[in-house]
């Protein structure tokens, strides 16, 4: 990563020059906080050589959905000082629904220049860099759910309520066009989606992204994110990835399909060169399984999220595995050779997903560094396979899971894993001041908190 400030402003300059010849006046800098929200600032293209590099307090990393601010990381105590942001100009895009804007990523610094240990991104490099160290490249393929919704006197409702259109398109599903064109906005962004469907709720919607190296597909996914909370919002209605928007219908889940390549030969290493899984893959599931009460409170980072969890739900309800199989926290779907991989279907639509994807591959890297033993698959209807162990079904399991795995302290980072620890514990304190913590209807306190933010 560039830290020269000669090279920086090199940089900057060709970045100038491109964005002047697409006729675009304002860069809006975008980043993620802790919980996954995007942080923005827009710069004005003719002053972007002496803006070099934007600062924002990181009181950012600590401010919660109601406007909170906490003490993590000693931020508060050290008088809230600045983060300096770097732009990533291989992240920039158009955004053709706003002539004249574009959008970029930035990294997170400290103001001595040193990356920050509690930014988001930051941390899914470092992970990525112990894949790199012993030869691998992980490979990502996001896949998302989200719902529609406008809103009225009563509040927030599903845009429409017809039931049984799960796999369809058009007017039936879309009367007014709205995910028609967010689906052409999306294409024009060029971020990798390539298809997309209702999906088996009323008002709920998919959309396909391609699969690359786990950097860029995060980035793929943050934008993604972004433009379409953007784009639906102009037509007055509401996107969100909420995982369990409401208690009548299904959920939205963040699936996650990953492998490992060797970094000199390209070669996908997860099949055994037949109709078998090779033993790299067999350590990856096994870590996964090992810390998937841990890797949960990423996966599912919201009180909310524990409502779409359990048994009958198409949703994971026990550690385990199977072959093709969706009522399997993780899935082996049928292809092989360059095909092969692995779905972790845990994924709540609210979960950041630069947090979300390091969490996943650090518990897969533990099952390689290890050699872990993979248990026995899961088999026919996986929720009634009592051998295996239930997921943690509430954030606070899901968090005392977190504090004590070593593994993802030690991969990921103690700064952050104690911010994150800091911040979501907040959340169910004052879930748990306004609501039964037993029930498992979807609340006012939970459309209140999560569902304009995510």
């Amino acid at each position: 990563m560039t830290t020269d400030l000669a090279d920086l402003h090199a940089n900057l300059s060709e970045l100038h020059a491109r964005l002047v010849a697409n006729k675009i006046d304002v860069l809006r800098l975008i980043f993620p906080d802790i919980l996954g929200i995007t942080r923005s600032k827009d710069l004005l293209v003719s002053q972007l050589e002496r803006v070099k590099s934007p600062a924002f307090c990181q009181g950012v990393w600590v401010t919660t959905t109601r406007g909170g601010v906490l003490d993590g990381n000693d931020i508060m105590s050290n008088g809230l000082p600045d983060l300096i942001t770097r732009i990533d100009a291989s992240t920039l895009k158009m955004l053709p629904w706003e002539p004249g804007v574009a959008i970029v990523i930035a990294d997170a610094f400290n103001p001595d220049q040193t990356p920050s240990e509690v930014a988001p991104r930051s941390i899914l490099r470092h992970v990525i860099d112990q894949y790199a160290a012993i030869g691998l490249t992980p490979i990502v393929g996001p896949e998302l759910e989200f719902y529609i919704a406008e809103h009225d006197e009563n509040g927030w409702r599903r845009a429409i309520n017809r039931t049984g259109r799960v796999y369809t398109t058009g007017a039936w599903v879309d009367p007014d066009g709205t995910f028609l064109h967010l689906l052409r906005m999306l294409d024009q962004m060029d971020i990798g989606v390539f298809a997309g469907n209702h999906e088996f709720s009323p008002s709920q919607y998919e959309i396909n992204l391609w699969h690359s190296d786990a950097l860029d597909a995060a980035d793929r996914t943050f934008l993604f994110k972004t433009a379409v909370r953007d784009i639906v919002a102009r037509t007055g209605k509401h996107a969100t990835f909420l995982g369990k928007p409401w208690g009548d219908e299904g959920g939205s889940g963040f699936h996650l399909h990953f492998s490992v390549v060797d970094n000199k030969t390209g070669q996908n290493l997860m099949s055994d060169g037949g109709a078998g899984l090779s033993a790299t893959a067999e350590y990856m599931i096994a870590g996964l399984i090992a810390n998937a009460p841990a890797v949960a409170a990423f996966t599912n980072p919201t009180v909310n999220a524990y409502k779409r969890l359990g048994p009958d739900t198409l949703a994971p309800y026990r550690a385990n595995w199977g072959h093709d199989n969706r009522s399997a926290m993780l899935r082996v779907p049928p292809e092989r050779g360059a095909g092969t991989r692995l779905e972790i279907r845990l994924g709540d639509g609210a979960a950041n997903p630069y947090l979300m994807i390091a969490a996943i591959l650090a518990a897969g890297l533990d099952g390689i560094t290890r050699s872990l033993e993979a248990p026995v698959e899961s088999t026919g209807w996986a929720y009634e396979n009592e051998a295996d162990a239930v997921l943690p079904m509430t954030l606070s399991a899901a968090l005392d899971a977190l504090d004590s795995d070593t593994v993802m302290r030690a991969t990921l980072g103690t700064a952050m894993v104690d911010v994150f620890t800091l911040m979501k514990r907040d959340e169910v304190e004052r879930y748990e001041a306004d609501e039964d913590p037993a029930t498992r209807e979807v609340t006012q306190w939970e459309i209140d908190e999560y569902l304009a933010d995510y």
